[in-house]
């Protein structure tokens, strides 16, 4: 699930939730869904979040 290769990710590099939601723009709550599975993801936010954790949209959708 897309949601748990991020949180993955993000844990990896050290980022809260609160963190990465600041770096993307959306704030902790919209990250905290998104790892739950309780939204969808544009592709805008999805290359957001690739570029915060500092990898390709394809390694968060090729899993």
């Amino acid at each position: 699930m897309l949601g748990n290769e991020i949180r993955t990710r993000r844990k990896a590099v050290g980022l809260s939730q609160d963190m990465l939601g600041q770096m993307v723009g959306n704030g902790q709550s919209y990250i905290h869904r998104i790892e739950a599975g309780k939204v969808s993801v544009g592709m805008n936010a999805l290359i957001k979040i690739a570029d915060a954790l500092d990898i390709e949209v394809r390694d968060l959708i090729l899993f």
